[in-house]
């Protein structure tokens, strides 16, 4: 897979975490996606976002001390 399929995986994991996707976008995605491209985005979307929240925790913990 190309860098430009990689980007393409991750973009479509980040909008769909927000929903906000538009059904052309939506379209052209299952044409040119694999699940599997998407299944790997969506975990490391995932994992990204649980470890950004627990960052963001520690800091805010951090600053009550």
């Amino acid at each position: 897979m190309a860098k430009s399929g990689h980007l393409k995986a991750a973009l479509a994991v980040f909008w769909s975490f927000f929903g906000v996707r538009k059904r052309r976008d939506y379209d052209a995605d299952a044409q040119s996606l694999t699940p599997a491209q998407i299944v790997i985005a969506g975990l490391i979307g995932g994992a990204v976002f649980v470890i950004t929240m627990l960052f963001l925790v520690y800091l805010a913990l951090q600053f009550v001390k």
